[in-house]
């Protein structure tokens, strides 16, 4: 029996890993075309969007504008069309049991609807049941509107639902809507987010089987 009705999972460095092998790269390639002279290391890549949304991110290290950001997305998007990130291992099979039981698997992300339905697509072999992407500009994460329409759409009580993110935007989500939270602790590296994250967030994964026993219980796979 699931523990929780509904997964809402973030997509970037919870699902499949590309911040390393996809986002930072297409930062860097950006770059070159939008601030040539101008870099950023990997850690200071990570940590700054860990502590700003993307987009202030940008405006505050690169001086870019709202225009500017919106560019980026579109050198980005075109970047991620030719490299695909892979998925964390077991994570797969942790989507298909969960589907099998019935359960209902959504997406909350900062990337776009075009590329998480490429991933789901590619590494799992279907389309998540809702995807609330970039796309939804003023009402991407942390404000609450995914997580409020899913509730909507399936009737679901916060309780039955389960936030899964590794950054504070899906934490911050999760708690204005009082749905539950769990980080994606796998994908952490650095010190600042792990420890920042495992202060905040009461349960904490460091694997996804010590996450998959959280969702499913003692239960036999």
């Amino acid at each position: 029996m699931l523990n929780y009705r509904c997964l809402v999972l973030d997509h970037d460095d919870t699902v499949v890993r590309s911040a390393e092998t996809v986002n930072y790269p297409a930062m860097l390639d950006a770059l070159k075309v939008m601030r040539p002279g101008m870099t950023i290391s990997y850690r200071d890549f990570m940590v700054k969007c860990f502590e700003k949304d993307f987009p202030s991110m940008c405006m505050e290290t690169f001086g870019f504008s709202m225009e500017e950001v919106a560019e980026e997305f579109e050198l980005w998007k075109a970047y991620v069309r030719t490299h695909v990130p892979p998925p964390y291992e077991g994570m797969k099979a942790l989507l298909e049991r969960f589907r099998a039981q019935g359960g209902i698997i959504c997406v909350s992300s900062h990337s776009g609807i075009e590329n998480i339905t490429r991933d789901y697509t590619t590494h799992f072999g279907f389309v998540p049941d809702q995807i609330f992407g970039w796309e939804l500009l003023e009402r991407r994460k942390p404000h609450p509107f995914a997580l409020e329409e899913i509730m909507r759409l399936y009737g679901l009580r916060p309780e039955e639902m389960l936030m899964v993110d590794d950054m504070k935007t899906g934490y911050d989500m999760a708690k204005a809507c009082k749905v539950p939270f769990a980080c994606a602790g796998w994908s952490h590296a650095d010190a600042v987010i792990c420890d920042a994250m495992q202060q905040a967030c009461e349960n904490y994964f460091t694997d996804i089987s010590s996450f998959e026993t959280f969702v499913f219980g003692q239960e036999s796979p």
